[in-house]
């Protein structure tokens, strides 16, 4: 686990090819098919020596949800071990790492409730919407902004659908008990040597035919979902392509939102107890098969 940029799938490979190990991508913008080089997907060659696992399951399009997600993850791990391999879970997000390898349950979701919620909330308001959730599940609606009406419509939403308070799929979060047999090393590196790996690798990025490859997608009349285009970058490189940002423009504005996503992901995996820290790869590596951990970095 760890920020982006910090040398993840390189230790991966290394890895995976020393101990018989297939890679299952952790990452939530690597399941869209089309979106490669501003992913940074692994290149065909390393996807040929190591069997990698939930990239390119969804189009760019689609609105795929954590529950679909875990469920992929887990027949992915268990196929793995049931055939004698090692699952190394690899990647930056946080929430994708905790479905697979904690026993979280996630709330279904229904297109036409959450449109007749969102249309009552246009009508009657986001503070009687909130006033609603109060009623409800008065532990859910205290744990959220009364202004957040998105939050309140998702809540609403689950009891709509499945008649439980939404606060009852908190069970498990406060918890950090694997089903699995775990063992997690998180990379990490300097703020300032990790700012400077960032703007490199998105110049490096550029170079090697982001740009295009987001104008392909829109000359194909690919629409990004709401998920899709959370994906750092994409929104940026549309806004250049669309005449509302110059190149410089949107390339810093990306440098910008992925140093703040890195300090995001820091924050989300610190509080993990099981994953150890290290600045130096090897030492992360002897860490993860059982070696030494002389060079672990102080939490």
């Amino acid at each position: 686990m760890g920020p982006t940029a910090a040398g993840k799938s390189t230790l991966a490979m290394r890895l995976a090819r020393q101990i018989g190990g297939e890679i299952v991508s952790v990452d939530s913008a690597a399941i869209y098919r089309g979106m490669d080089i501003g992913t940074d997907k692994p290149s065909a060659e390393d996807r040929e020596a190591v069997l990698h696992h939930l990239l390119d399951i969804n189009d760019p399009g689609e609105i795929p949800t954590v529950a679909q997600y875990q469920q992929a993850g887990r027949e992915c791990v268990d196929d793995i071990l049931n055939r004698g391999r090692v699952p190394l879970l690899v990647g930056g997000s946080g929430l994708y790492f905790r479905a697979i390898v904690d026993p979280l349950e996630f709330p279904p979701t229904d297109a036409a409730v959450r449109s007749r919620l969102e249309a009552e909330a246009y009508e009657f308001g986001g503070s009687e919407m909130f006033r609603r959730l109060e009623s409800l599940d008065p532990e859910a609606a205290g744990r959220m902004h009364p202004a957040n009406v998105r939050r309140t419509i998702r809540a609403l939403e689950v009891i709509d659908i499945t008649g439980r308070p939404f606060s009852s799929y908190r069970t498990g979060w406060d918890e950090h008990e694997a089903v699995y047999d775990l063992r997690a090393a998180g990379l990490t590196l300097s703020l300032e040597d990790l700012s400077e790996r960032i703007d490199a690798r998105v110049d490096a990025l550029v170079a090697r035919g982001w740009v295009e490859e987001v104008r392909a997608l829109k000359e194909a009349g690919v629409t990004l979902s709401t998920t899709s285009a959370q994906a750092l970058g994409y929104a940026q490189i549309l806004d250049y392509l669309n005449g509302r940002l110059t190149l410089d423009q949107a390339v810093e504005e990306t440098k910008l939102r992925t140093r703040q996503f890195a300090r995001r992901q820091l924050r989300w995996f610190r509080a993990d107890p099981r994953i150890k820290w290290f600045e130096d790869p090897d030492a992360a590596a002897a860490y993860l098969t059982n070696g030494e951990v002389d060079k672990q970095v102080d939490d």
